[in-house]
């Protein structure tokens, strides 16, 4: 939101961030002083607590939203002289809050379009009796060619059943909410997607690829939700080119849980190839007694380290990842080969672009000694692998795709202009 604010204000616009509070709180102190001189931060209660009460997971989020920050979101659109709203579209809740207020809204996606698209066709799945009416498959069936995505692959089918169908309820009325926008920006490339397009309904909104964001190159520094720690930079100056192992899970969502955690842990050690590992605190206790201190010598854990940095250096030769659509476009901006171990939502079909569709990674089987040793020797042995980077690097970020991405962003302004001045007539 950050990038897609200061591309908004090079067309002329003063952009305005609205968070909940809990994220406010980390995003504030950006010191980026690009955004910190053309971007105004202003919170709304989230009802959440202080850092360290209430729990913050997707569904005490979604309540939140619902519950409490529409009645805050109204009243502060209507104290500013708002003339456009941009809705992540995991906020939908917003997008009525425009519409009350009667200012133009649109919506942004940041994921895969493909995502979306599989979302959009939740009508379609019930009609066609692929998923019931509370979102569980009632069949496997294939609803996407290369890569192959199946019903098991549908974004809510996460945890238990009655998590799934709370999610599926979620995804639902996000769909309903975002039929009555105009314009809907997507943070991806469409064109290295759809070599076998999903077909959404009529009534959705006008799609508009303005991604990768990478692509707008208008940030300075890479904003982050925690602190991060910068001395890995300088332990990474000291390894061999292509010889790292990079692993983050993301800053969202709970990492792989504790046994997951000890066995990679293991599984880093017995490759005797130097690693950098983001692992929070919290998650520190699950390391294997004595871990630490007989890894001294081969890799680095820290809370949290500046990605882009990181996968910038040379001394990276793969990631291990979650699959979180940033991280994806990340790694693919600067060349690294991605090991997978997708966690949640749009991070499966993720996956499957970057094994099946990319062939620009492997998926991980588990975190066992053999699986991860065979899976970081293929990955950064495969001279394929690293052609294949390069040339979706070409046909994603390149000055091609650059320009593509420029004029759509230029056409969408000069449509929305013609369209406030005709309603001002």
């Amino acid at each position: 939101m950050l990038k897609l604010a200061l591309v908004l204000n090079s067309h002329g616009f003063d952009p305005v961030l609205v968070t909940p509070e809990f994220i406010h709180r980390r995003i504030s102190p950006v010191d980026d002083q690009t955004t910190v001189e053309v971007i105004t931060y202003v919170s709304i209660p989230d009802g959440l607590g202080a850092d360290g009460g209430a729990p913050r997971d997707f569904f005490s989020v979604e309540k939140a939203m619902e519950d409490g920050m529409a009645a805050h979101l109204e009243r502060l659109v209507r104290e500013l002289d708002v003339a456009l709203m941009v809705v992540d579209l995991l906020a939908s809740f917003a997008i009525e809050v425009g519409i009350r207020c009667g200012v133009p809204t649109m919506g942004f996606w940041v994921a895969m379009l493909t995502t979306y698209k599989l979302v959009a066709t939740i009508p379609e799945l019930v009609r066609q009796g692929h998923i019931s009416n509370c979102g569980i498959p009632q069949k496997e069936s294939e609803i996407h060619q290369n890569p192959s995505l199946t019903t098991q692959d549908l974004p809510w089918l996460i945890g238990p059943v009655n998590a799934q169908k709370a999610r599926f309820k979620f995804w639902t009325r996000t769909l309903r909410r975002s039929k009555s926008l105009r314009w809907l920006l997507v943070n991806s490339c469409p064109e290295e997607e759809e070599k076998a397009p999903i077909q959404c309904s009529r009534g959705y909104p006008s799609i508009v690829p303005i991604g990768p964001m990478t692509v707008h190159s208008l940030l300075t520094k890479n904003p982050s939700f925690w602190e991060e720690d910068t001395t890995c930079l300088t332990w990474l100056k000291d390894q061999e080119a292509n010889s790292v192992i990079y692993v983050s899970f993301g800053s969202w969502v709970s990492p792989i849980g504790r046994d997951k955690v000890a066995s990679l842990a293991l599984s880093l050690e017995s490759t005797r190839r130097p690693f950098l590992w983001v692992l929070r605190l919290s998650w520190r206790e699950a390391l294997p007694h004595g871990f630490l201190e007989r890894v001294r010598s081969q890799g680095r854990v820290v809370s949290w380290a500046p990605q882009v940095e990181v996968l910038r250096d040379g001394a990276i030769g793969c990631f291990i990842t979650h699959c979180g659509w940033n991280s994806v476009v990340e790694a693919v901006q600067f060349g690294r080969r991605m090991l997978c171990w997708p966690v949640a939502g749009d991070q499966f079909v993720n996956c499957k672009y970057i094994v099946e569709a990319w062939r620009i990674g492997v998926r991980l089987g588990g975190f066992e000694e053999r699986e991860v040793k065979d899976g970081v020797k293929w990955v950064m042995e495969d001279g394929d692998i690293g052609v294949r980077l390069a040339e979706l690097k070409e046909r994603m970020m390149m000055a091609k795709a650059s320009s593509r991405v420029v004029a759509n962003m230029a056409g969408f302004v000069e449509d929305l202009k013609r369209m406030t001045e005709d309603d001002s007539l």
